[in-house]
């Protein structure tokens, strides 16, 4: 994200680190990462004993994706990358394919290849019958996916490409026009359109954000306690099981949710600065991409030692956090010092490929 597009919009500035990041955008990534990694903890069925974490991961998925979207919104919009000419966007394609399609094809494969081979002597989650149908539903029947943890990669390639040529036809308000259209049609779970059309609006809602400039940012920091109470109370009535008797539809709740989510956790990112979200922010690419796997591998280490039912599950979630959370984290770092062991003298490709690795430190966000 360059620093100059950051700062050079009128009205609250942005803080930003000596890399050129807003640092507030990052720590607000390591937060929604953060939550992503806990709704992780469990693919299917909770532990016996454990009602707590149920109905906290319902919460925590009312608003952790719609704000996730949104982040990327903003920064596509802040960077540019929602607005580009029709001449660039052939390139835009092209990079967005290698940083997002590319990956997302890659760890689907990794993960039901891995889940396969694994599922016959460890306990795994969601294992496809076999090696076909485990493919069909990565790429079809999507709504059993063994890979679901991976959509989004898929999801941000398709709002990366299709935002700017929305905007050519009809501006602003075609982009609003699509997102509610698509939000209030049926789509079945194939080739990713349910999740396609439910997170558009947030996305786009990221966008409008960033387009305004300093209003946006003013508002939120004038109205922060106001929208951090209506917030607070969405999720408790979240919590206390209202939400049903008031008899709206999930889709609502999520839409109130998230639209509430976007200004609260926005401004709170700015009123409250914190240093370990921002370093989780920094590798969130890395952590979306391989907090299911390191998850996985410790769930089944720990199942083979004792049960996760009943009060067992307590240090099952702190160990499990903490290997989605920094097990990314270390691989990361192992696998650029080994790039730095193996290519002392970057050759001209190594380097491109350094570029790419940073670069996707952005992408995860949507820039």
């Amino acid at each position: 994200m360059p620093t100059p597009v950051a700062t050079a919009m009128p009205g609250p500035a942005f803080r930003v680190a000596p890399a050129g990041r807003v640092m507030e955008l990052e720590q607000a990534k390591g937060l929604a990462i953060l939550l992503v990694v806990f709704g992780h903890l469990v693919a299917r069925e909770d532990p016996a004993g454990v009602s707590w974490y149920g109905p906290l991961r319902m919460v925590v998925y009312l608003f952790h994706m719609p704000f996730f979207l949104y982040l990327s919104g903003y920064v596509a919009g802040l960077s540019g990358a929602a607005s580009i000419p029709p001449g660039a966007w052939p390139r835009l394609a092209r990079l967005r394919a290698s940083r997002l399609l590319l990956p997302f094809l890659a760890f689907a494969l990794f993960i039901l290849v891995g889940k396969l081979s694994l599922g016959r002597v460890v306990a795994v989650d969601n294992v496809p019958a076999d090696f076909q149908s485990g493919l069909r539903a990565l790429v079809w029947d999507t709504g059993h996916s063994p890979a679901t943890s991976v959509w989004y990669m898929l999801v941000l390639f398709v709002y990366a490409v299709t935002t700017p040529v929305l905007a050519w036809c009809g501006g602003r308000w075609a982009l609003l026009g699509v997102a509610v259209l698509l939000y209030v049609l049926p789509v079945p779970p194939l080739l990713y359109l349910d999740r396609i059309c439910l997170f558009f609006p947030f996305f786009v809602a990221g966008v409008r954000a960033a387009s305004s400039g300093g209003r946006w940012l003013a508002a939120i920091d004038r109205w922060r306690h106001v929208a951090l109470a209506g917030f607070a109370a969405l999720l408790l009535l979240a919590w206390s099981g209202w939400l049903p008797v008031l008899g709206y539809p999930y889709k609502f709740w999520l839409l109130a949710a998230g639209l509430v989510a976007m200004p609260a956790l926005h401004a709170l990112m700015r009123a409250w600065p914190c240093a370990k979200l921002r370093r989780l922010g920094g590798y969130v690419f890395a952590i979306y991409l391989l907090n299911t796997i390191c998850i996985g591998l410790a769930k089944a280490a720990l199942l083979a030692a004792m049960p996760w039912d009943g009060m067992n599950f307590l240090p099952f979630a702190a160990l499990l956090m903490t290997a989605g959370l920094f097990g990314p984290i270390v691989i990361t770092r192992l696998w650029r010092r080994a790039l730095r062991l193996a290519w002392p003298a970057p050759t001209v490709g190594v380097k491109l490929f350094r570029r790419e690795l940073k670069a996707d430190q952005h992408v995860v966000g949507g820039g």
